[in-house]
């Protein structure tokens, strides 16, 4: 079965770039173990602007805003912030 890969909205590409160049590798590393297994349950979920549940999970110093793409086998990431 072919993995899932992280793939991030131009928003979230936007909130990794305003990160130190550490803190934004961590994050990169963290969404991709995140999508070698993204059937986690979430800490919690809210509809976007077109009605789409959005997942929201905290990683470590990170909240991943996310939903999956089972089709494409896409881990949609459309929000991350630092989680302090």
């Amino acid at each position: 079965m072919r993995p899932y890969r992280p793939v991030f909205d131009a928003s979230a590409a936007e909130s990794l770039g305003q990160l130190s160049k550490r803190k934004e590798r961590r994050a990169l590393q963290l969404a991709r173990a995140f999508a070698d297994h993204p059937f986690v349950r979430s800490d919690y979920s809210l509809p976007d602007e077109s009605g789409r549940t959005i997942e929201y999970l905290l990683i470590e110093e990170f909240v991943f805003g996310y939903w999956l793409d089972h089709a494409a086998r896409e881990l949609r990431i459309v929000e991350i912030h630092p989680a302090s």
